[in-house]
């Protein structure tokens, strides 16, 4: 062995010893004990474990941006200021008593969640 490749090797072998029961594949999923999870490429950590129980196999799983990259719409910014919708405007409708919202997926598109409150109920509005 070329003295670089048993450097590399002697780090290897010290970080799978130093994780114990831990070991994160290359694919990015854990195994601890029973618990399975992904791994994202900032290194959180996701708990699959039920998932995997139910058949779900982990390698599939994919992760997008990373959690908080995109901005939820909040009550300041759903007041619409034309209420006039096109006809054929796609909507996403929210009813609690006498409470009720609609959400133009066009806005959603690139928030994917609105936080509001309905009849003081928190809701939150996913697309």
């Amino acid at each position: 062995m070329k003295p670089k490749n048993s450097l590399l090797a002697a780090l290897a072998t010290l970080a799978l010893v130093g994780l114990g029961s831990l070991w994160v594949g290359w694919d990015g999923v854990a195994r601890e004990g029973e618990r399975v999870y992904i791994v994202d490429r900032t290194g959180e950590r996701w708990d699959v474990t039920q998932a995997a129980s139910l058949g779900f196999n982990p390698h599939g799983f994919q992760f997008g941006i990373g959690r908080d990259a995109i901005r939820p719409l909040d009550e300041s910014s759903l007041a619409d200021t034309a209420p006039e919708l096109d006809a054929g405007a796609r909507v996403i409708g929210v009813e609690n008593g006498p409470d009720a919202h609609a959400y133009v997926v066009r806005r959603l598109t690139r928030h994917e969640i609105a936080n509001t409150e309905l009849n003081d109920t928190p809701i939150a509005a996913a697309y």
